[in-house]
């Protein structure tokens, strides 16, 4: 039993250090080619800007080099567990072109992109050749002790051994041995330095500090904003509703008291109607209410209060909860009602049939899902009502994640980091 897991073992690490070897031959083959032509098409497209051509044609490169860099990064996390953030600054959507390229040359990320080229043609490519070279060279070396030496002629160097004869073919083999232990030791580690490399390259050490305060500056402007939005509601509802129910209701008490003698009956009428537009008032205040914090989750918590948004709705909607206390009262309001719009934007856009909401809290994240079989196709963007969502979640360093295809299903998830009492 312990020769098999030994053998699987030592099996698992060669195929390993063989993937090492291979990706790192097709970064050095392939990366720097690309790396060189994205530099020598900056540096003439930036040459070319005092004569006007320039203008138009770096954002498009920058851009181009942008994403070459996101690949690398994205590679360095696929392959081999690098994170490399980025920092780069938003351009306006519709911004003309001198502006994004002004823009583009004022972002320290873009700077660092294009240094990254001549590190990634240079340093890179040998670095990313290392553990080729360690797991391929050493074949070459039993090939000469095989025979290969014969027609090599004399002169032929194997390293530092030179071949001369089948004595000296042997030792190129035994070198080759020694090299080939060290690939199988090393080269995935050695792939490791290419990216960490790049990483010291595109990433200052501040970039997910400076991304972090631009987010949370986004989201504090957002919060002021919705706070305000929430406030003129609110005011409105009151002025237009509560407000003036009651202004009429103590109309038609005062006139009640000018007719209790001589209109009985009409000022029973008048205190009907009172009475009705009391109770609609109170209806009124009662949804506004439940607009700003509905008791329900005050009092029971996040889990009650969707069951009890879900009962509200003309969707049969099953709700699972996993959730053993509460966040804040801050988290679980925002909580509940980006639930509720994405409910809303269930039943009135996607033509469901059913709902499933899902709450639960793993890791100090409260998870929150929406599926639905509607026709899908939803998406975050400006005017929609996922994107306020997404700013209601921003304020806590939440996130939203839409799944969405043609013709359904669709899964909304929502995450929010927070602690559970």
């Amino acid at each position: 039993m312990t020769t098999n897991t030994n053998s699987g073992g030592f099996r698992g690490r060669a195929r390993e250090v063989l993937l090492a070897a291979v990706r790192g031959l097709v970064l050095a083959l392939v990366m720097p080619a690309i790396s060189i032509l994205c530099f020598v098409l900056t540096a003439v497209s930036v040459a070319l800007i005092p004569i006007g051509v320039g203008i138009v044609t770096t954002p498009r490169i920058l851009e181009a080099v942008r994403e070459v860099a996101d690949v690398r990064r994205r590679l360095a996390l696929e392959w081999c567990g690098v994170r490399i953030p980025s920092a780069y600054r938003p351009v306006p959507a519709n911004a003309n072109s001198w502006t994004r390229t002004l823009a583009l040359f004022q972002d320290p990320q873009v700077g660092r992109d294009v240094l990254w080229l001549l590190v990634d043609m240079t340093a890179g490519f040998v670095t990313a050749l290392l553990p080729a070279v360690l797991v391929f060279y050493p074949f070459e070396g039993f090939a000469v002790a095989a025979g290969l030496w014969r027609v090599l002629g004399d002169g032929y160097w194997y390293g530092f051994v030179p071949v001369s004869g089948q004595a000296t073919a042997f030792a190129a083999a035994g070198l080759g041995a020694v090299i080939l232990v060290a690939a199988f030791r090393y080269a995935p580690a050695l792939l490791t330095v290419h990216f960490k490399l790049t990483r010291a390259v595109l990433d200052t050490g501040q970039g997910e500090l400076v991304e972090r305060v631009r987010v949370l500056t986004e989201t504090r402007k957002d919060a002021v904003d919705t706070s305000a939005a929430e406030l003129r509601r609110i005011e409105r509802d009151l002025h237009d509703g509560a407000q003036a129910r009651l202004v009429a209701m103590g109309m038609d008490l005062g006139t009640v008291e000018m007719l209790l003698d001589k209109d009985p009956e009409k000022a029973r009428q008048l205190l009907a109607q009172a009475r009705r537009a009391s109770v609609e008032a109170l209806g009124e205040l009662r949804d506004l209410v439940r607009g700003i914090h509905p008791p329900v989750l005050a009092e029971r918590g996040l889990g009650d209060a969707v069951r009890a948004l879900a009962l509200r709705l003309p969707v049969p909607t099953e709700v699972t909860v996993d959730l053993p206390g509460r966040a804040d009262a801050p988290v679980e309001s925002a909580a509940y009602f980006a639930v509720s719009e994405v409910l809303t934007n269930a039943v009135k856009h996607a033509g469901a049939d059913r709902i499933w909401v899902d709450l639960h809290h793993r890791e100090g994240m409260l998870r929150i899902s929406v599926t639905d079989h509607g026709r899908g196709g939803a998406v975050i963007g400006a005017g929609s009502g996922l994107a306020g969502v997404e700013r209601r979640l921003g304020t806590f360093d939440g996130v939203l994640a839409v799944s969405s295809p043609a013709g359904g299903p669709t899964m909304v998830t929502m995450e929010i980091p927070c602690a559970l009492s």
